[in-house]
């Protein structure tokens, strides 16, 4: 995969298909490394639409966060330390009532065989 680089560059012009479909140019996958269905966001900026391959969107928001938690001096096993609770938490807020974990739920379908 292509390092971030700002420049705008001008690659070709291209159609829309009949189906609303765009061909990006070879050389621009190549440079990416996209694939047949790689997924894409589309923006709207203006007049004008911007694709944004979302593995790259991804591997963005993974780099901001783990830049933020390591500014926190938070390693990866404190992170996942906080996972059960944070689960929890989520799913009582979402159903009113504290979830059973993996092992509870064993146990209970152990006991009634």
């Amino acid at each position: 995969m292509a390092a971030h680089d700002p420049t705008l560059e001008y690659l070709t012009t291209t159609k829309i298909g009949e189906k609303g479909q765009l061909t990006v140019p070879k050389q621009f996958r190549e440079d990416l490394g996209l694939a047949n269905g790689s997924p894409f966001a589309v923006l709207r900026l203006g007049d004008g639409l911007i694709l944004l391959p979302e593995q790259q969107r991804f591997e963005r928001l993974c780099q901001q966060v783990g830049a933020r938690l390591t500014a926190a001096g938070l390693g990866a096993e404190e992170l996942l330390a906080t996972l059960p609770g944070v689960r929890n938490r989520a799913y009582t807020s979402r159903y009113g009532k504290k979830s059973v974990g993996l092992n509870e739920k064993h146990r209970r379908t152990r006991r009634a065989r």
